[in-house]
């Protein structure tokens, strides 16, 4: 009986549950049922509104055909009247000289006969009719002005409504990740002269391959993109990946999104470890600064230990710094790292060859530091960049000039009035990254 009672309840409660998915679809479908009304109701709106504009144009370039018509009109009509009215006072006045003409000659016997006939001769000489010419100044013919709408009226009955822009297609063979920039390059499948602009969507992540659905780090969008590629600078590469997808829109609709792809971001990623560091830097994993008290507050406890039976060691030291969890020779540790004047700090990941790129911000007001790159060989005494063993870029603010330390470097110079510089190391093996004050 027991167990019947506890499958009865179990029926009754998937019952339940599938009672509110129900109750909870019937709800969508109702909400569905009155945005397709408000939906339609605004699309039909739309629709009037262009053909409405269409025919304002229609309407429009009627109007300006039509003037022009009048225009030519007016203009034929005014050089015919004008011929017309010359031709008529010619020819007036060769009738009026014609019936001069033939009564002259009824009285031919008269005295006066020599000195009429010799009027009459200059008179037809002088005659409007002998300087007109006899042919029209402008044609009655108005073809000119006849229209041909084929073409137009097969474009307005292709009109139609706007198709879904199909999902572009990112091209990862012409896509770069260079420096602090990335630049992403996609193509459409098919031809789409209705397309407007481009939405890019990108995130940083620490998973390679396709896009997982749940990730900590929100989509950044960036719309109004009119070409098919696009450039993003100024990044920080603080996560080994990016994520990147791309939507194309039409002035009513926007498309899927493509297919996300996932790229690399080469960035050389690592932190200060202050067991290196000289004891006049104070650090603080990525940040470092300059201490002037920090050699003798280690001297002062040294003693105070010494005296205390202790042994009087840095590395025993209470101000000696945390040590990174990553990993760094044994025989390197301790606050003797680096002694006299090479102040220096020692990154905690090691770099066994390749190109790298990383990111260093400094404070405008800061005088001098370098950073670069140099052989686990470096001695305690030896400045950065100032031996074989090490290479950096070097900014002094003492001299308000700048440029790289020797050895071996490639041809770079910076400007200190800048707050960040962008550096990428030379290509040499067993280095490791190290930054001075």
């Amino acid at each position: 009986m027991e167990e019947q009672r506890e499958a009865l309840r179990k029926i009754i409660t998937t019952l339940a549950v599938k009672n509110e998915e129900i109750q909870s679809f019937i709800y969508s479908l109702k909400q569905m049922l009155l945005n397709v009304e408000a939906n339609s109701a605004k699309v039909e709106e739309d629709l009037e509104a262009e053909f409405q504009s269409l025919f304002s144009l229609l309407e429009e370039l009627k109007e300006g055909m039509l003037m022009k018509i009048k225009q030519d009109r007016a203009s034929r009509t005014y050089e015919l009247q004008n011929q017309l009215a010359a031709c008529t006072r010619a020819l007036e006045s060769s009738e009026e000289l014609l019936e001069t003409a033939n009564q002259t000659l009824q009285a031919m016997d008269s005295e006066d006969f020599p000195q009429a006939a010799k009027q009459i001769k200059d008179g037809v000489t002088m005659a409007p009719a002998f300087r007109l010419s006899l042919k029209a100044k402008v044609s009655d013919n108005m073809s000119h002005l006849m229209v041909d709408f084929a073409q137009e009226r097969q474009m307005l009955q292709a009109l139609k409504f706007l198709p879904v822009p199909s999902a572009p297609v990112i091209d990862l063979a012409e896509s770069l990740v260079a420096d602090n920039c990335v630049t992403l390059v996609w193509r459409m499948p098919d031809e789409d002269s209705k397309i407007d602009h481009y939405v890019l969507e990108y995130r940083r992540t620490n998973f390679e391959g396709p896009p997982r659905l749940k990730e900590d780090q929100p989509w950044m969008v960036i719309e109004g993109i009119r070409q098919t590629e696009y450039t993003l600078t100024g990044l920080k590469f603080d996560m080994k990946y990016m994520n990147f997808r791309v939507k194309a829109c039409n002035k009513a609709v926007a498309g899927e999104f493509s297919e996300p792809v996932t790229l690399e971001t080469p960035a050389f990623m690592f932190r200060l470890d202050a067991s290196t560091s000289h004891q006049n830097l104070r650090v603080d994993d990525l940040s470092v600064e300059w201490d002037a008290m920090g050699g003798k507050v280690q001297d002062i406890k040294a003693r105070e230990k010494d005296g205390k039976g202790r042994t009087a060691s840095p590395v025993n030291s209470p101000a000696r710094g945390t040590p990174s969890p990553k990993r760094m020779p044994s025989g390197r540790g301790g606050r003797d790292r680096f002694t006299a004047e090479s102040y220096t700090v020692l990154g905690d990941t090691l770099i066994d060859g390749g190109e790298h790129y990383w990111e260093v911000r400094y404070e405008p007001d800061s005088k001098a530091f370098g950073v670069g790159v140099a052989y686990r060989s470096l001695g305690r005494f030896e400045q950065l960049g100032k031996t074989a063993a090490s290479w950096c870029l070097h900014v002094n603010n003492w001299l308000q000039a700048s440029c790289p330390s020797t050895t071996p470097a490639p041809n770079k110079c910076f400007t200190p009035s800048r707050p960040s510089l962008h550096s990428r190391s030379c290509p040499l093996s067993r280095y490791g990254v190290a930054a001075s004050r």
